[in-house]
């Protein structure tokens, strides 16, 4: 995985003032139509483009430590390519608006990397599968899904689904690979390669208060 690619892309468009102050002006568009839920403190652009600017760096650890997760647990060959399609939509992503540039750009994708890869994890726990990735991004997710927008989040929502449809088939969890995998977790092993990465609910949800959206 192109991990040092994803970093130098995330460190060039934070290094430029245009693209940091293009977000902050399109902040300023979203936050009227933000859900009543979702509270801020004193300067809410501030505020929601370091929570923003955040969620966008996370997107290399994320990928480097499910990469970790899966290697621990036999999946890799299995993972590796849906990882890879979370990196591609990252680095090579759809068709987005044209007004989205810079760092609302990298949002756009980093929102699809980080669904791509909540996605996978809900579907190896509902099949019995010890959680691939602990740390808790469902309310990061559903912050910058509001962010983006009903309309085009449930669009970027819907190539997530398809993607992970293509490349985790329902039969996968029927075979003896998966079912080997089932009887050799060790919960402990996931948690403390995932202690080696910083926790997502932590760094994005300290100062933002989130209650009863859906």
């Amino acid at each position: 995985m192109n991990i040092a690619g994803l970093k130098r892309r995330i460190a060039e468009a934070t290094a430029q003032s245009d693209s940091r102050e293009g977000m902050q002006a399109w902040l300023q568009t979203r936050i009227a139509d933000l859900h009543p839920s979702i509270r801020l403190q004193e300067d809410p652009v501030g505020h929601l483009q370091r929570f923003a600017t955040a969620y966008i760096e996370q997107v290399p650890d994320v990928l480097e430590a499910a990469a970790a997760v899966a290697e621990s647990a036999s999946l890799k060959p299995r993972m590796l390519p849906v990882l890879k399609v979370a990196e591609a939509f990252f680095l090579q992503p759809p068709d987005l608006p044209a007004e989205h540039r810079g760092l609302v750009t990298l949002l756009d994708e980093a929102y699809l990397a980080h669904r791509l890869v909540e996605e996978v994890n809900d579907r190896y726990v509902s099949h019995g599968g010890e959680s691939l990735i602990p740390m808790d991004t469902t309310r990061a997710n559903l912050i910058v899904h509001h962010l983006l927008g009903e309309s085009f989040a449930n669009r970027l929502d819907a190539a997530v689904e398809e993607a992970v449809a293509g490349l985790l088939p329902e039969d996968l969890f029927q075979t003896t690979e998966f079912q080997t995998y089932r009887a050799q977790l060790d919960s402990a092993s996931v948690q403390r390669l995932w202690a080696q990465w910083p926790c997502m609910s932590q760094r994005l949800g300290v100062d933002i208060e989130l209650r009863g959206v859906a």
